[in-house]
Parts: structure tokens; C-alpha cells; sequence
């Protein structure tokens, strides 16, 4: 479980994130939802330590992690899986040196157990004979899956996913929504994903929070979002034509 309390953070004198608490259950899928610029990518990445905060905590489970120096860090570190909007695999290196990557930074495991690491991250995303293949000659869903492969390559505790469907088709941004979910449930995985793809918070959404202005204006299920009565929230999902559809079958 990752808390959140009472967080905020600025940038040269500008309120970004506004005194906001949250938290992040294991085992399921928590979405962060809201307009471009409503500061969620600046909350996930506070979250992870990219950004220094102004004032708040941020727990993982009994530890808060923003009062540890930075080579206190590298243990929670270690427990974190990323899946970066765009993929951002490393062009210049293989699908299996991309997910090699981690386990070379934090493990001290020998190379035949990184290999079957690698292999066995590789086939639980359905990546098969692509090991010695570049970034380049991969499609956009592929990219997305060897990213994955190696966002769980340390079989991490917490996987933070930013933007994961961006740049993908609709039945391609479904299949990875419903990966997601699946890792997230066999492993107990605390994940975190910050989306505006409303497709992705109807299918795999089970805790939501909706950022607005750099504030929390609302959090609940997928269910609850069919019957909420908050304006901002509204006029950000019923512009969706499935949401929309959805809650006309709900009345």
C-alpha cells in the first residue's frame, strides 16, 4: 500500500499539487484521472521521487519514503516497476538488454538467472523469438509489452504506469489495459496508473481519483462514477461516448 498526506508542490512559486491525501491499495489497479495539465503526472512522479515535494509524506506500506536520502532509497527503488508514456525503451539496445536493464542496476543475480528472468518476463506478456530485436522493429503494442516485461522484470511490489495507452488503437490499448490488470492481481501488485483514456477506467478501474486544478476533487469506483453528482467530474467523463453509454444502461 503507498499514502499520500497532505501533499504539495510548486514550481517557481506556481501551486501545482494542492495539499492532496490518498491511498493506493495492493492488489488492484488505482487510477489517476483528469485533464492534461490538472497535475497528475507531477503527482505520480512526486510519488516515485522525481520531484521533490513542498510539504506531505509519501508511505510505502510503514516507511516514508520522502524523508529517506537518496541512497536510502535504492531498496523501495528496487521494488518499483515503470511503464513510461511512449514505452521510452532504449533504441540502441535489444528487447532483451532493455529488460535486462533493471537487473543489472539493482540485482547481483548471475547472468543465466537474468536470462531466465528476462525469458520468463518476455513470455508472460506473449513476446516470443523477439529477444534479439530492436525497438525499431517492433510495433507500438509490442513496445508496450516488452516495456511491461520489463517494468516486472524485479518483480516489484509497486508498478507506476504513466499514460500506458498513449499512441495505441483501441483494441490494442484494451489488451494492455486487461495485462495490466491480470499482473496487477496474480503478483499483489500496488499499481498506480495515470490516464485521461476514460475506455481504460471503465474496463480496468477499480479505485479512482480525479485530479483537478492540482486538487482532489473525487475519488470512488468505476460504478460510483455513474452516479456521481460532482460537475468537474462529469463534464470530464460524459464526454465519452462509452461512459456515456454506460450510464444510460445504468438508469
Amino acid at each position: 500500500m503507498i499514502s499520500v498526506k497532505n501533499l504539495s508542490k510548486s514550481f517557481n512559486g506556481k501551486s501545482i499539487l494542492n495539499d492532496i491525501s490518498l491511498t493506493f491499495e495492493t492488489g488492484k489497479t488505482n487510477l489517476i484521472i483528469g485533464r492534461s495539465g490538472s497535475g497528475k503526472t507531477v503527482l505520480l512522479k512526486s510519488i516515485v521521487g522525481l520531484h521533490d515535494i513542498d510539504s506531505g509524506e509519501i508511505w510505502y506500506e510503514d516507511t516514508m519514503f520522502n524523508e529517506l536520502h537518496f541512497k536510502d532509497r535504492k531498496k523501495i527503488r528496487s521494488e518499483m516497476g515503470m511503464l513510461f508514456q511512449g514505452s521510452a525503451l532504449f533504441d540502441s539496445l535489444t528487447v532483451e538488454q532493455n529488460v535486462r536493464f533493471p537487473l543489472d542496476m539493482f540485482t547481483d543475480k548471475t547472468l543465466e538467472e537474468k536470462n531466465d528472468r528476462i525469458n520468463f518476463c518476455l513470455n508472460r506478456v506473449n513476446i516470443v523469438n523477439a529477444n534479439d530485436l530492436y525497438p525499431s522493429e517492433l510495433s507500438g503494442g509490442m513496445k508496450k509489452r516488452v516495456a511491461i516485461a520489463r517494468a516486472i522484470s524485479l518483480n516489484p511490489k509497486y508498478l507506476f504506469c504513466d499514460e500506458p495507452n498513449s499512441g495505441l488503437d483501441p483494441i490494442t490499448a484494451i489488451l494492455i489495459d486487461e495485462l495490466i490488470k491480470e499482473l496487477t492481481e496474480e503478483y499483489s501488485i500496488t499499481t498506480i496508473v495515470n490516464t485521461h483514456d476514460m475506455n481504460s477506467v471503465m474496463v480496468i478501474g477499480e479505485k479512482i481519483i480525479f485530479i483537478s486544478d492540482g486538487s482532489k476533487c473525487w475519488e470512488g469506483t468505476k460504478n460510483d462514477i455513474l452516479s456521481s453528482d460532482c460537475e468537474t467530474l462529469n463534464d470530464f467523463v460524459f464526454a465519452n461516448s462509452l461512459a456515456k453509454k454506460l450510464r444510460i444502461m445504468n438508469k
